[in-house]
């Protein structure tokens, strides 16, 4: 299959050149947003050519993002046009407003449609939401951008879904990945047949299990990475290993609780910069865990790959009666730098809650230590020195071991 464009298959050394030649535009645009003039005051846009500059600026929150909103509504002072002049304005659960556009591929998905096997000739029965949130008019603008039919079906009432995918003959599916078994099975009950022969989900987990269920029915199922905010950031192609990152974003892996990136391969949260000059969003986290993962997707795309969705990041935990979030976890670590990685773990001792805190460090204080987690955390806990490596990769710094059943 061709590539969905020439972006996919470019060298490392022209990827780079790319960046170097739109970021400072994109960071000195958005410098005169008042939703980033603050966080960005003082910033030479000139220098910020790649995502290691990137790296020394502040991230953003979702929930700064809904601050934002209430000042400067109904996008935060983040879009470059007013409400007015995009073609949608969308409402996600907070609630969070989101602009879109009907421009080709504005939110970047037809480069996952693509990858998915959807073009031409196919009919995509779009079962994402179209009421208020923005997947169903992404996904349709998706399919407009690879030049398939839609058939714009969103969710419930699936006798009527089968008796339409059967009608139309709708040849691919488009939703969550769990919706379209339940249309494959009201179909079986209602001895119906169906043509479909590729799925692109998104929304939610798709388990092993159940990406080998469609196999056994004969369709190609494959997942991206996709918010509301950001658009496609990561998506699987027929090669299944990993997700290539976007072209049209920077994806950065950094520390829980810091904007810090971490070593390829080890886990962390998932801060987004997107190339939109409609809607720039710079360094966004989106509170998701993934890793990179080393070398190049088999498939000839040639963009980093990120394992996909891994986890959550906010792990503010209560104990004792008091929160402990990924940031005060990542200032013990900073006050020293003898310690490289640390671990709050939480369990219960008899009916009390206990703290330990686990460092990897060579030669460390246990009792300094543990002052120091008492002055950071407000809370008292054990401090328990490992080998340096020997925590989990598995992206958390706060573990919350305590059963509730």
């Amino acid at each position: 299959m061709k590539h969905f464009d020439d972006l996919e298959t470019r060298s490392a050394e022209a990827r780079a050149a790319s960046l170097a030649e739109c970021l400072p535009g994109l960071i000195a645009i958005a410098q005169k947003l008042p939703g980033h003039a603050t966080r960005l005051a003082g910033i030479d846009s000139a220098r910020i050519r790649s995502a290691a500059d990137l790296a020394g600026l502040p991230v953003l929150r979702k929930s700064e993002l809904g601050a934002a909103q209430a000042a400067h509504a109904p996008f935060g002072g983040f879009t470059t046009l007013g409400p007015h002049a995009f073609a949608h304005v969308f409402q996600s659960p907070g609630p969070i407003y989101e602009p879109g556009q009907t421009s080709r591929d504005w939110w970047r998905l037809g480069r996952f449609a693509h990858a998915a096997g959807i073009g031409p000739g196919d009919i995509v029965q779009n079962c994402f939401g179209y009421h208020l949130t923005p997947a169903g008019m992404m996904f349709e603008n998706a399919a407009q951008a690879v030049g398939a039919a839609v058939l714009p079906a969103g969710t419930g009432q699936t006798e009527l879904q089968v008796r339409a995918a059967k009608d139309v003959g709708c040849t691919a599916y488009v939703g969550t990945p769990d919706y379209l078994k339940v249309i494959l099975d009201r179909a079986d009950e209602m001895g119906v047949a169906l043509s479909f022969t590729r799925a692109a989900v998104g929304g939610g987990a798709l388990f092993p299990s159940l990406r080998q269920e469609y196999a056994d029915r004969g369709i190609a199922c494959l997942q991206c990475y996709a918010t509301a905010d950001l658009g496609n950031i990561a998506y699987e192609t027929p090669a299944m290993e990993g997700m290539i990152v976007d072209e049209g974003v920077i994806v950065e892996i950094v520390r829980p609780g810091t904007g810090d990136p971490v070593p390829e391969g080890e886990v962390g949260e998932v801060v987004v910069t997107t190339l939109n000059p409609d809607y720039p969003l710079i360094r966004f986290a989106t509170g998701d865990l993934s890793a990179v993962m080393a070398g190049a997707s088999p498939c000839g795309r040639t963009n980093r790959r990120i394992k996909g969705w891994m986890g959550r990041a906010d792990q503010t935990t209560k104990i004792k009666g008091m929160f402990v979030r990924p940031e005060q976890v990542a200032e013990f670590v900073a006050r020293h730098p003898e310690v490289a990685r640390a671990r709050v773990i939480a369990t219960r001792e008899g009916e009390m809650d206990a703290m330990t805190v686990r460092v990897e460090a060579a030669g460390a204080d246990a009792v300094a230590l543990g002052d120091s987690v008492a002055a950071v955390m407000k809370l008292k806990g054990r401090v328990e020195i490992v080998a340096p490596g020997s925590l989990p990769n598995d992206g958390k710094v706060i573990d919350d071991q305590r059963k509730y059943e």
